[in-house]
């Protein structure tokens, strides 16, 4: 369910989840959360991270940069909440690949690693699909997946993405192009 509707500014819930942008008064929560991340668990995930340059300005910074992409139609960034008590599970963003008569984007998930196999990855991805097509005007959705990477493919297909094929050296990453498995999902009304 969509509660807001101003780009840089859309609010949606699900039943344990809120989706927005991230504001200043997140600064805490967001630094404690990436804080609290477990050792990588595969070479898709970060893992623990070196925070020590993530002063509250920085964060400030980071919004203003978020929100500017927004507001050129470049990319969306949401930050995913859990209701129950606030904390910062990971986010969704989709960025703006072609307009005009495409209407076509690139979603991006990623998620704390202590918030694993709970299932809020699928919830916060379909939900943050719906904004996508409703409220963004999307009428593609890509996600450009690693070969190696079994859980954001299992993410994909259980919000509907379907695959469409493999990119060979598609995206520069880890020193080298790398293929890329192309998942899709059109907006039908």
């Amino acid at each position: 369910m969509i509660l807001e509707s101003q780009k840089f500014d859309i609010i949606a819930e699900t039943e344990r989840l809120i989706i927005r942008p991230l504001n200043e008064n997140d600064y805490e929560n967001w630094l404690n959360e990436f804080t609290n991340r477990f050792p990588s668990q595969h070479r898709h995930d970060m893992g623990k991270m070196d925070m020590s340059k993530c002063s509250y300005e920085w964060f400030k910074n980071l919004i203003n940069q978020h929100q500017e992409l927004a507001l050129t139609d470049t990319a969306y960034i949401f930050a995913v909440f859990l209701k129950e008590d606030g904390r910062q599970l990971g986010k969704v963003d989709f960025s703006t690949l072609e307009r005009d008569d495409f209407q076509w984007g690139r979603v991006g998930y990623s998620f704390h690693n202590q918030h694993w196999g709970k299932g809020y990855g699928q919830e916060a991805v379909k939900e943050a699909l719906d904004i996508a097509f409703k409220m963004l005007n999307y009428h593609r959705i890509e996600a450009h997946i690693n070969l190696d990477n079994p859980a954001s493919i299992k993410l994909a297909e259980s919000v509907g993405m379907a695959y469409e094929c493999t990119r060979k050296g598609f995206i520069y990453e880890f020193g080298e192009w790398t293929d890329n498995l192309i998942y899709y999902l059109n907006f039908i009304e």
